[in-house]
Formats: structure tokens, C-alpha cells, sequence
């Protein structure tokens, strides 16, 4: 029989036992071989679960491979008699937009659907059925090719001439009824991969109309505007009309992919002989098209050196240097990279590129003379793209702010300047050497004209002045190699720049910095201190730090001063003393009481900011009725097989990460305003080697939702953690965040930590110790206003729930007078990128 004095050490164990095996487990990448094989097993079980999209690519190769299309595309009658077109629907076929989906039009375009139904059709049965997914197929084929045709006819008859070109086509291939499916599959995923879906579906069949002008890709285009259109209307039987506002991560993306598309354009419609859209009059000034025999006829035709001229662009099509022919997309490709990282400096480099597209297409609209209405049509054309892409990059640009280190950018300029320097003493010096080799025989002077033509594509020869044209071995290596060296250096140099991680625009300071933060640490919010973004201040010893930023003349902290405990209190008066020789107003933001009495030894006036809530860790255990929430949570994700991992970002696998980006993509896009920064860190703030992600996923490794925890340092160890992102899937398990709070500190516990903090809630506190000044009352009626908008009240209850200890933080500011200034430089920090409209709708809501 168990004594009196036993029984509550065995409760004890056993509590104790349970809080392990909720303690969070530690996952690490998965090895290759084994992540290949996870990854073939779930396209296997996809694929099984998908027996319609099996049947349709078994029945599209299969009449392929009967009636020989797939080998070398339809015979004219089969065309004829079951292909969709202006002619087959006049001639009375009616039957012919359900038949012209079951063959394609060659082997490409074999390959191109199967890879396109392989891709929508699984995801498709999942989310919509197999019954609504062949109506909808079948729906959009039709309505599609119908729309599409009755397009190019309306088109022909108004006397426009590019579908008059094109309305004697008969189009093939179930590529119409597939992107009307995508329209309309887009609305049942996420708010991440709605996004980019739709901008898929529309920039495909987009690009291939405006550059290759075919029948089928007015079709396509149709169809998937019809998509769209049917799926806002049909989806969760609702409209579902409502744009959604995407994160700063993201719209970089969505820019980055019209770039691309941009850069893809041409190259695609270079793959058809007969490509007869819009956009493709000029796209040689893009990508530069091999002389047909006909065309350096007509040049041999005008003068000896016009031949010579148009024989040696031939030649280099015949070279390595044909390479040059891509040149501006692959331009526009590295530039797409450097947008999709947020760097100020590929944005700028990509408008002027676009600048100067608009400048070449003027000049020749210009040098052309008097023209004729096609042609003063085609210029418009062409200049649309440009326009509307440098429109796009405009109305973006204040997404693009991470700029390159200064010390990157000076590398970068030499090894340009030095590969461009290099690459015309090679042409021009010697080239001097074997002048003989040159038609007519060439002059230093001569070889510098000649330069800009060893820069530029082939396309842009005819626009050149003369120069010398090469005959010999020796000037036709030059010729070939010279300018193809610097642009494949010029182009890894660019890709490499854009590619490095982003760092702080004081790598040293950084370094310096959190050095300093990890060996003796500071307050709960310090680890911000390591964000990019911030300056640095060190006092005369190197003992202290505080993280800064300057907005209108405001030196704006980062929480507490960090460093040796006993220097921390002197750095308030020392940074005092910095800003005050550089006319700026100092401003420490959500610091702790020590900093707030520092700054009250100065004079300076605080205001309670934000509450930070702070639990205890080495005695925690969730019993007792008011730990019952967090028991409950625990309990049903146990049963309901959810468990959280502890992940490196960095490390996590491929479809977790993206799954995070999901559910991050998802909560920025419900909000009326943009997401904040400053002190409530993103996504790009996971990617630090010491901070902890903590996941939530169920047995099918579904993300349910996920926190971050930064470190709080003490003697170069980790004493405690607080809490920064925190998200959860919106159709996830309910009490997703107290599961992983409590998991977490579960685990911290076990770990040896001695406190956790769920960090601080802006214009939000418990209770007020003190009474209320003037300027405390309006903050807390601006965090009543916003409540609906960003919830720092709710949150600030919810955090109740893990009984904190309620600790306040200030702001400590030098002058009364200087307020307003520094009410615009904490919004400015706080919402960096609010747009004229956001602005609005937020004085608005202040004003309601």
C-alpha cells in the first residue's frame, strides 16, 4: 500500500513523465536518398488518388498514338474534320470544340499538355471532385475555344491585322479546357498559391497570344479569363471578388514572374516559324533571329560592305557567340532574381533597361520617317510592354528596399569595370596587331567603333555605325569571344551579387553587435537588435550597444540598451550625447523600467507603450483550473495526432517551408492594412541560425500553425526565449497557439531555461498603476481603434491565458515638443510600406 507521502511525489513523476512526452522533438533534414524516395511515394499516391486525370492522359495518348498525330501531328483532313476554327465552325461542324480535345498538335505539344494535366488535373479531383472536374474540363474547352474564335472573327472582320492572319486556323488540344480548370482550381487553394496560380494562368496563355498571335492561344487566353471569372462566382457559393493584399515577400514573387514572363515572351514565339502576335513585331530587338537567305540577299543587294556585314552575323549563329542572340532575356532573367530578393538595386537596374527599351523603340519610330497607320500601330504595340512592365516596378518600388552592402557594390563595379575593360583592350589592342584581318583594314579608331556591335546582339548590327568587319581567324575570335566574356561575367557577377544573403548595410557593426548581445545579453527584445535594418551605437569602452534607427531626424531604439549589465544604464546618457551632436531627437522605444529610470535621471518623460508578459519557467505545470485551457489543447492535438517539432528554417524541408509561407501569405492577405515591422518580426526573420521554429503537423505533415522564439542571452547562453512569429493555418486545428506556447515551454523547461516571454503587445496593457497622462489616454484609445485591424488587445488576453507576469514597457523621450516627430517616425517604422490608400482607410478608422 502506497503511504500518504508517497503519493504526491508518484503524481509528481507521472506529471512530470507527461510534460516530457508533450515536450516538442528536434527534426533535422532528412538524407537525400530518403527525401527522394518520401517524394516519389507521395507523386505515386497522388497519382493513384487521380483516376480521371490517368484516364484522360491514357485516352490523349492513346487516339495520339491511332491516329498518328503523335508522331508527326493530324493529317489535314482529320484537321479538317475535327479541329475547332473560323472555317470548320462555318462550314456547319458544330461538333468540333468537343473533339478537338482529344489530340494535340505534334509531339511538343504532347508533351506540353500531359505535363499541364499531370500538374492541375490531381490537384484538381482533390479539391473540386472528379464529377466537377470533368464538367468544368469539358466547360471550359468549349466556352473557350467558342470565345476564343468568335474573338479572332470579330477581330478579322473590324479589319485588325493580326487576327485576319490567324482566322484561317484550325486549333487542336485539350490545352484550352485545362487552364480554365486551373482558373477555377486556384480559388479552392490557398491565399499563397491562389495568388500565384491565377497570375500562371493568366500570364501563359497571355504571353503565347501577344508573341505568338496563334488560334489556340486566343483560345487558351479565353478560357482561362472565363475560369477565373466562373470560379469567383461559383466558389463556396459565394462571390469571391475581394482582392487579397499580399506580403512584401510575396509581391516581390508576383513581380519577379512578369519579368520572366517578359524575358520568356520572345524566346517562345522564336520556337514558331509562323509566330504572328502582337507583341512579336520588335522581338528580335529582344532576341535576335538567324538571317534567313532571302534577307542577306536583299543586303548583299544594297553594297559589298551591307553583305559583308550580313555574312558576319551569319557566321556568329555558327559560333559560341550565338549565345548573344538571348542576351536581354537572359538580363532580364538575373534582374528577376534580384526582384524576387527585394534588392533596390535590381530595380533600378531593371528600369532603366525598360527606360532604355522605350528610348530605342522612340528613336526608331523617329529615324523611320514618315509611316503608315500599321506601322505607327506596330510601334504601339511594342512600347506597351515596356511601359506597362516599368508601370508595375513603379507602383511596387517601395517593396524593393533591401539594399546591396557598399562594399558589394564597389566589388561588383570592378569586376565589371575591370571584365569590360578588359574585354575592349582585347578587341581594340589586338586587333590593331592583326589589322590585316579586317575588311576594310582596320584602325584603332575604326576597332572603337566597332565596339558597341561586340556589346550588343546581333540584331542591333544594322543600327551600328560602320566599322570593320572581320575576315581572318585571329578578328573573328575576337569577334566572337570579346563581347560574350564580359556579358558571361557581367551576368555570374549579377546572379552572385543577388544571390548572397542580404546583410547589414554595417556587416562589422552587426557582427560586433551580436557578439556583445550573446556574452552578456540584454532585455527580452534585444535579439531584435540583430534584424537588418539597424545602425549601431557602442560606448567608449565597447562595453554597451543600442540598436537604432533614424527616421525624420529621430533616432528611434530598438528595446533596452545590451551589454555588461553595468554599463547598460550609463548608455542611455552616451547615446543621449551621440544624437545630440548629429541634431537628432533620441527616442528609446519598448524598453524596461532600468531604462525608463536611466532616462528619467535626464529629465526625459515616458508613456507605457506595451506590456510585455513573461512566465516563469522552473516551476510551471499546467494543473489547476486555470491552466484548463492549455490542458485541453494539449489533450485534443494529442488525440488528433498533432505533435510539434522544433526546426532550424534554414534547414526545414522544401514543403514545410512552403507550407509556412502558406499560412503567413494567408494571415497578411485578411488584414486591412499592411503587416508591421519594427519590432514584430516576418518571414525573412525566421532565416536566422539562432532562432527556434516551432511547428505543429499532424500525421499527413500538414502545417496547423507555428512560432519563433528569439534567445534571450546571459554569460553567452540562452537564460530564456521570446516569442515573435506566431501564425496558424485558418482551417487548422482550433487551439493550435496554446498547443505550441505550451509545448514550447515544455521545452524550454526540460532544456533549463528560466523564463519564457510571449513578448510585448502594442498600445496594449492589463491594468494601470500609475494615472493615466493625456498622452497615455490617446494611445490607448488609438489601440481600441485598431483592435478590429491588428488585435494587440486580443492578443494581449490570450497571453493571459499562460499566467504571466505583466512587466510594462516605455517610451522614453527628451522633449515634449518633439512628440509629433517621433509619433511619425514609430508609424513610419512600424509600417514602412503603407501606401497613399492604406493611409486613408487607417485615418479613417481613427477618425470613425
Amino acid at each position: 500500500m502506497i503511504g500518504a507521502e508517497t503519493a504526491p511525489a508518484l503524481v509528481g513523476e507521472r506529471q512530470r513523465e507527461r510534460e516530457r512526452d508533450r515536450a516538442p522533438v528536434t527534426r533535422t533534414p532528412e538524407p537525400r536518398p530518403q527525401r527522394a524516395r518520401r517524394t516519389a511515394r507521395l507523386v505515386g499516391t497522388q497519382l493513384r488518388s487521380a483516376p480521371l486525370t490517368m484516364l484522360l492522359l491514357v485516352v490523349l495518348w492513346g487516339v495520339g498514338a491511332a491516329t498518328g498525330s503523335l508522331s508527326g501531328g493530324p493529317s489535314e483532313r482529320l484537321l479538317a474534320r475535327a479541329g475547332v476554327g473560323v472555317p470548320t465552325l462555318a462550314e456547319g461542324r458544330w461538333w468540333t470544340p468537343l473533339t478537338s480535345m482529344f489530340w494535340c498538335a505534334g509531339p511538343g505539344a504532347y508533351v506540353f499538355t500531359s505535363v499541364l494535366l499531370l500538374l492541375v488535373g490531381p490537384a484538381a479531383e482533390r479539391r473540386l471532385g472528379r464529377r466537377r472536374t470533368l464538367v468544368v474540363l469539358v466547360g471550359g474547352q468549349l466556352a473557350g475555344t467558342l470565345l476564343g474564335t468568335g474573338l479572332v472573327a470579330a477581330g478579322s472582320r473590324a479589319g485588325e491585322q493580326w487576327t485576319d492572319s490567324v482566322v484561317d486556323q484550325i486549333a487542336i488540344g485539350p490545352g484550352v479546357g485545362l487552364f480554365g480548370l486551373a482558373g477555377v482550381l486556384g480559388y479552392r487553394l490557398t491565399v499563397l498559391w491562389r495568388r500565384r496560380l491565377h497570375l500562371l494562368v493568366l500570364l501563359v496563355p497571355l504571353v503565347m497570344m501577344l508573341y505568338v498571335g496563334h488560334l489556340q492561344s486566343v483560345q487558351r487566353c479565353a478560357a482561362a479569363l472565363l475560369g477565373l471569372g466562373a470560379g469567383a462566382l461559383l466558389s463556396r457559393g459565394r462571390l469571391h471578388l475581394r482582392s487579397h493584399r499580399s506580403s512584401h515577400t510575396e509581391t516581390r514573387v508576383l513581380v519577379a514572374l512578369c519579368l520572366v514572363a517578359a524575358a520568356f515572351g520572345p524566346l517562345i514565339a522564336s520556337l514558331y516559324d509562323n509566330a504572328a502576335g502582337p507583341f512579336n513585331t520588335f522581338s528580335e530587338l529582344y532576341f535576335s533571329h538567324r538571317l534567313s537567305p532571302d534577307e542577306v540577299a536583299d543586303f548583299c543587294a544594297m553594297s559589298a560592305h551591307d553583305c559583308a556585314r550580313a555574312h558576319a552575323v551569319e557566321r556568329i549563329f555558327d559560333t559560341p557567340g550565338r549565345l548573344m542572340a538571348a542576351l536581354f532575356p537572359a538580363l532580364l532573367l538575373v534582374l528577376a532574381e534580384g526582384l524576387r530578393r527585394g534588392l533596390r538595386f535590381a530595380w533600378r537596374i531593371t528600369v532603366v533597361t525598360e527606360l532604355l527599351w522605350v528610348a530605342l523603340l522612340v528613336w526608331l519610330y523617329n529615324d523611320a520617317g514618315p509611316v503608315s497607320g500599321d506601322v505607327i500601330q506596330y510601334f504601339v504595340e511594342a512600347l506597351l510592354l515596356p511601359l506597362l512592365t516599368t508601370a508595375l516596378l513603379l507602383a511596387t518600388r517601395q517593396r524593393f528596399r533591401l539594399r546591396l552592402p557598399g562594399r558589394a557594390v564597389r566589388r561588383l563595379a570592378l569586376v565589371l569595370g575591370s571584365a569590360a575593360a578588359a574585354a575592349s583592350a582585347a578587341y581594340a589592342g589586338l586587333g590593331v596587331l592583326v589589322a590585316g584581318q579586317f575588311e576594310p583594314g582596320a584602325t584603332f579608331r575604326g576597332l572603337l567603333n566597332g565596339l558597341p556591335a561586340q556589346f550588343l546582339p546581333p540584331a542591333y548590327n544594322d543600327l551600328l555605325p560602320d566599322y570593320p568587319i572581320a575576315v581572318g581567324p585571329v578578328a573573328r575570335f575576337l569577334e566572337t569571344y570579346c563581347g560574350l566574356a564580359f556579358w558571361a561575367v557581367a551576368l555570374s557577377a549579377l546572379l552572385l551579387a543577388f544571390r548572397r544573403p542580404v546583410v547589414h548595410a554595417d556587416a562589422a557593426a552587426a557582427a560586433r553587435a551580436r557578439a556583445l548581445l550573446t556574452a552578456h545579453g540584454g532585455g527580452t527584445l534585444s535579439f531584435i537588435a540583430t534584424w537588418d535594418g539597424n545602425h549601431y551605437w557602442f560606448d567608449e569602452e565597447g562595453r554597451a550597444a543600442v540598436a537604432y534607427r533614424v527616421l525624420n531626424t529621430v533616432a528611434l531604439t530598438i528595446g533596452d540598451p545590451f551589454g555588461e549589465p553595468a554599463a547598460r544604464a550609463r548608455a542611455v546618457a552616451g547615446f543621449a550625447r551621440y544624437c545630440d551632436a548629429r541634431g537628432w531627437t533620441p527616442c528609446f522605444y519598448s524598453v524596461s523600467r532600468d531604462t525608463r529610470a536611466a532616462a528619467a535621471q535626464l529629465g526625459w518623460r515616458s508613456v507605457q507603450v506595451a506590456e510585455d508578459t513573461v512566465v516563469a519557467l522552473p516551476e510551471l505545470a499546467f494543473t489547476g483550473r486555470k491552466w484548463q485551457d492549455i490542458r485541453t489543447a494539449l489533450n485534443k492535438a494529442g488525440k488528433q495526432g498533432i505533435t510539434a517539432e522544433w526546426w532550424a528554417y534554414h534547414e526545414a524541408p522544401l514543403a514545410l517551408k512552403d507550407q509556412i509561407r502558406s499560412i503567413s501569405e494567408e494571415w497578411v492577405s485578411e488584414k486591412g492594412l499592411p503587416e508591421m515591422g519594427f519590432t514584430l518580426g516576418g518571414l525573412e526573420e525566421l532565416d536566422d541560425p539562432d532562432v527556434r521554429v516551432l511547428v505543429a503537423v499532424d500525421e499527413q505533415r500538414v502545417v496547423h500553425g507555428l512560432t519563433s522564439w528569439m534567445p534571450v542571452y546571459e554569460d553567452g547562453v540562452p537564460v530564456g526565449w521570446t516569442l515573435d512569429f506566431m501564425r496558424r493555418r485558418s482551417d487548422g486545428f482550433r487551439g493550435v497557439n496554446e498547443f505550441l506556447i505550451a509545448s514550447a515551454a515544455l521545452g524550454f523547461k526540460e532544456e533549463g531555461a528560466r523564463f519564457l516571454s510571449l513578448s510585448g503587445a502594442p498600445l496594449a496593457r492589463s491594468g494601470q498603476d500609475e494615472e493615466p497622462t493625456g498622452l497615455q489616454r490617446m494611445l490607448d484609445w488609438m489601440g481600441r481603434v485598431l483592435e478590429p485591424v491588428y488585435g494587440f488587445r486580443s492578443l494581449l488576453a490570450f497571453k493571459a491565458k499562460f499566467q504571466p507576469e505583466y512587466r510594462p514597457m516605455y517610451m522614453a523621450y527628451p522633449d515634449p515638443a518633439a512628440l509629433p516627430s517621433i509619433t511619425r517616425a514609430i508609424g513610419k517604422a512600424y509600417l514602412p510600406h503603407l501606401t497613399a490608400a492604406q493611409g486613408v482607410r487607417l485615418m479613417r478608422r481613427l477618425s470613425g
